[in-house]
């Protein structure tokens, strides 16, 4: 575990130290792509972030290769190397996209060539439990079909849903958070050492979002851009091909009785081996909305609106940080969920933990629609919006003033600020906030 967590704190080191040096690098070069009418952020803002994550992950392969626990990885498997091919392609494609934006049918196909690399070198799904038959050993090109399947709708679905600062990194991490604790129980409680490189994956995947989240959080400084949505949505799918496509069932010795009973037996164990699907769910669930959305109005699918969920989030009156947190709690309350289900799968406990928090969650999303009003002792404790509002003096305008007599002065703390850099909502201008620039800088 120590070695682990040196991983981990090596790849988030790294990541977050190089991010601010990719930004000025994405500011010199014009990776700053306009605003569009789907975006949510009010000022141009440079992409790229993915350059630090790609060396962040390379820095974390590295340190784990020199340590004497994590150096068999490396020596009894090729999947690091077949990961490190894959995510270097799928890089390049992202920055290229962030840089020029390439067509889309281009990006595809460098996602399954990708893929393919990654196949070609090992990297691949080789039997699949299924309940009532058992486990299934695929033929070559299944596995190739579904290994390329499953890499392509990963990445789309994780870029799909950065539409947010800090989400797609955020909910990625909590993906990687809850694979870690399954593929590390898989590997030290049962001793499989054919688990240890999808809890290497899972690590490494954590420091790369960990480091860059600080420069990704509202009001982003940088965004990672098709360049580390992609990577990243590679790393978690790899993760989970490696622990479906290396670990043996039969070595998990659970298999007692029929088929029938063993498959059950082992169905809470297989269970975390959705979770890169219980993750990309909301995504993938927008994704199709959106489709059926765009195509019931007579819209190319393709068409951008600004109808995805965390646009929704933002229409009924979350602010971007709750919008950001609600979809960090319902990914978490699905990952962990599952991975404490097959720990502990005949405790009903779980069960009505996971109900209670759902209806936790039901009531965040309807928060906006119920907005309190504090006491007026308690208002100094409650934020503003739960404060009653205060009539303000009205003032003559500068313009109404007779002629001959002095212009009666505006106070200060009733002049418009205009919305400037930091100072913008998800929705509209904020002008209630001072302007945050610094005099001489560009923002």
């Amino acid at each position: 575990m120590r070695d682990y967590l040196l991983t981990l704190c090596v790849t988030a080191a790294v990541t977050y130290l190089l991010t601010g040096p990719v930004r000025k690098f994405a500011i010199a070069t014009g990776a700053m792509p306009e605003i569009r009418a789907r975006d949510v952020h009010r000022e141009p803002t440079p992409r790229l972030g993915g350059i630090a994550m790609f060396f962040g992950l390379c820095a974390g392969l590295l340190v784990a290769d020199h340590l004497q626990n994590l150096n068999s990885v490396f020596e009894l498997s090729n999947e690091p190397r077949a990961l490190l091919s894959g995510a270097a392609l799928i890089w390049i494609i992202g920055v290229l996209d962030d840089k020029f934006e390439i067509d889309a049918l281009i990006k595809l196909g460098g996602q399954m060539i990708a893929a393919g690399v990654m196949v070609m070198q090992g990297l691949t799904i080789l039997w699949i439990p299924v309940p009532g038959i058992g486990t299934v050993s695929l033929t070559s090109w299944q596995g190739t079909l579904l290994t390329v399947a499953l890499v392509v709708i990963t990445i789309n679905a994780v870029n799909f849903v950065d539409g947010l600062d800090g989400l797609a990194a955020g909910m990625v991490c909590i993906a990687a958070a809850a694979f870690f604790l399954y593929s590390y129980r898989i590997w030290f409680g049962y001793m499989i050492e054919a688990a240890a490189p999808a809890t290497l994956f899972t690590a490494i995947l954590m420091g790369m979002c960990l480091g860059f989240l600080p420069h990704n959080m509202h009001p982003a400084r940088i965004f990672m851009g098709d360049s580390g949505s992609m990577l990243i949505g590679l790393v978690l799918a790899a993760a989970a091909i490696s622990v479906t496509g290396q670990v043996d069932p039969d070595a998990l010795k659970i298999f007692e009785g029929s088929t029938r009973q063993a498959t059950h037996a082992a169905l809470p164990v297989f269970i975390p081996l959705l979770l890169p699907l219980t993750i990309i769910a909301i995504p993938v669930a927008d994704l199709v909305l959106a489709i059926v959305r765009r195509t019931w109005n007579g819209q190319s699918p393709f068409a951008a609106d600004r109808g995805h969920l965390h646009h929704r989030l933002l229409e009924i009156g979350h602010s971007h940080s709750r919008a950001v947190l609600i979809m960090y709690f319902w990914s978490a309350l699905i990952a962990f969920g599952v991975v404490a289900y097959s720990v502990h799968s005949a405790s009903m406990w779980i069960v009505m933990l996971i109900v209670a928090l759902s209806a936790v969650g039901l009531v965040l999303l309807l928060l906006p629609r119920f907005t309190p009003r504090a006491p007026r002792w308690a208002e100094a404790f409650v934020p503003p919006r739960y404060r009653r509002r205060k009539t303000l003096p009205q003032t003559v305008p500068p313009l109404s003033y007779r002629a001959g007599e002095q212009a009666e002065e505006v106070p200060e703390e009733l002049t418009p600020v205009p919305a400037g850099v930091n100072g913008a909502t998800a929705i509209g201008p904020r002008s209630r906030f001072p302007d945050r620039r610094k005099a001489g800088t560009r923002g």
